[in-house]
């Protein structure tokens, strides 16, 4: 009861015509199109393909990027101008193309031809008719396969209908199955790259193409590169303008024996990330002094630190250092630079009756020509240790388990300097630094980091005795712009160390409410927690900053 209506409907001329709902009544004519290269300026006649969007048989919509093609200017990305299925690609990537010349052909409806340019289509070619069997040609097989879509979708609802005699259908899964066929399947519509929601594509058929492809070059020189197998980007810059590449910068390339790689193959269009070069670990064996430096670090795990940061003005003896540096005693000076002028202009000799000294020998290298803060810290430094003989005291460990630690005061001011060597780190001390004047203690420091600097090392017993100092010094201040650290201390390593970082001018309001520029250094103690309170270390701290901030308390004292 339903096929005979079916067929008596579909077999009816005016019925088709005018009341039948299936697609391909409605669609419009389908075209051949042939996309032709448009003119992209600046006088250029040429371009080559160098990359292909898409695969023929492909459906494409307007603004899709269809190719890339790249002059002896710059690269351009041409996109489709409407919808429609690429049926063939007329130039094939690395070849050349005219301005003009087609690239592909585009099957297209027709109505989408309106308003496109003429530089950019050929003229339209109709389809190959159908033959016998409802097909198309070879050449636009994708027409064929829609125009037969249709029928082939109508026979099957007959054939159901017709194995379903003893079943009955419905007459509403009869309206369901037409009415899929007269809704035309939605088309996606791309935005055009000027949209503001336009969202760039990552995926498509290829990558990035070869480094060569941003090389300035004519597709003449390309052609001659691809043919002697010449990766452009081996050659590049070349000797034209801009670091254009030319067939003389090719020939010499191959004149010179440079092995030239193969050029890449389709399957291998797709461009492989770089890779890191993968390097095997190396092995280092701890040195002696560095190995000596874990254990110590081991063991200072042993001690309970006590932590205490300030900052000491140096600003009055900031003044006082130009004074200093005029009146470097003459021994310390290098011979370069030593006075030869007679202060007296000949007029009378200081040594006539009896020669003056002529001060101690200095070694090489204990020279100098400015007077820095350190030295004048470490001479305050040891004035303070002076005044809180606990400082000067040394730890003695128990022989035995049931004997008590022993605490030995020394008589004079020994600190210990933390020096970075390329072997390692090593503390030299100054013993009785007391006694030693700034000038003095600048030449022994200036020393002692000479004999580090040697390769190997030149420190000797007699710059490291085996019992250090009572208060080590780390000028950190020399390498970075700390402003604050937290030394450690190690066993036989005395009962205190101090960080002495970087001076840096800063606006002081505490003295005057108007405020005023200071300059400051900051400095960090830690100490042996056993040995000192925190109380004590904190005032021993302000009676060195007595005399950092006094400087010309040291003249009594002698400098």
């Amino acid at each position: 009861m339903i096929i005979r209506p079916v067929r008596r409907l579909l077999h009816r001329p005016r019925a088709v015509s005018y009341f039948h709902s299936y697609q391909p009544c409605w669609a419009s004519r389908k075209v051949l199109q042939k996309f032709k290269l448009a003119d992209i300026g600046e006088g250029i006649t040429e371009c080559e393909v160098i990359k292909w969007n898409i695969k023929e048989q492909a459906t494409i919509a307007s603004f899709d990027p269809l190719c890339e093609v790249q002059s002896d200017k710059a690269s351009v990305e041409i996109t489709s101008p409407f919808d429609g299925v690429v049926t063939q690609l007329l130039v094939q990537e690395g070849e050349v193309a005219k301005v003009g010349q087609g690239l592909c052909m585009i099957e297209v409806d027709e109505e989408d031809l309106e308003g496109v340019s003429s530089d950019q289509i050929g003229s339209p070619e109709e389809p190959e008719p159908a033959n016998a069997n409802g097909e198309r040609g070879s050449g636009n097989g994708s027409v064929g396969r829609r125009s037969t879509e249709g029928d082939h979708v109508v026979s099957n609802v007959l054939t159901q209908a017709e194995e379903g005699l003893g079943s009955p259908t419905s007459p509403s899964t009869l309206e369901t199955e037409m009415a899929s066929m007269s809704e035309p399947p939605e088309r996606k519509r791309n935005l055009h790259p000027m949209d503001p929601n336009f969202k760039p594509s990552t995926s498509g058929l290829g990558s990035d193409a070869s480094k060569s492809k941003d090389v300035l070059a004519t597709p003449a020189v390309r052609h001659f590169a691809r043919e002697k197998g010449v990766d452009l980007a081996l050659v590049a810059p070349g000797s034209g303008r801009d670091g254009r590449v030319e067939k003389k910068n090719i020939e010499a390339f191959l004149a010179r024996g440079a092995s030239a790689p193969s050029p890449p193959s389709a399957e291998s269009s797709v461009a492989q990330a770089p890779q890191p070069v993968q390097q095997d670990d190396v092995v280092v064996e701890l040195g002696r002094t560095r190995y000596g430096m874990w254990k110590a670090m081991e063991k200072s795990l042993q001690i309970p630190h006590f932590g205490y940061s300030t900052s000491l003005d140096l600003t009055r003896l900031h003044a006082l250092l130009p004074l200093l540096n005029t009146h470097i005693p003459t021994h310390f000076l290098p011979p370069s630079s030593r006075p030869t002028k007679d202060p007296y202009g000949g007029l009378v000799n200081p040594s006539a009756l009896h020669p003056a000294p002529q001060g101690p020998d200095v070694p090489d290298g204990a020279h100098f020509t400015k007077l820095t803060y350190l030295p004048v810290l470490l001479k305050t430094l040891a004035r303070a240790m002076m005044d809180w003989p606990i400082l000067r005291a040394s730890i003695t460990p128990p022989s035995s388990p049931a004997d008590k630690p022993i605490l030995t005061i020394r008589p004079g001011a020994d600190i210990s300097l933390a020096l970075s060597t390329p072997s390692g780190l090593y503390t030299p001390t100054l013993l009785g630094a007391q006694s030693h004047s700034v000038f003095s203690i600048a030449s022994r420091v200036r020393h002692l980091a000479h004999l580090g600097r040697q390769t190997p090392v030149g420190l000797t017993p007699r710059d490291m005795p085996r019992r250090g100092g009572t208060v080590s010094v780390s000028n950190v201040g020399a390498v970075g712009a700390g402003e604050s650290a937290h030394p450690v201390l190690v066993p036989g390593g005395g009962v205190a160390i101090v960080a002495v970082g970087r001076a840096r001018w800063v606006w002081d309001v505490d003295a005057k409410a108007e405020g005023e520029r200071r300059l400051r250094v900051p400095v960090s103690w830690s100490a042996d927690h056993r040995v000192l309170e925190g109380a004590e270390l904190a005032a021993f701290v302000e009676c060195w900053r007595g005399w950092v901030e006094a400087p010309e308390r040291m003249i009594g004292e002698g400098i």
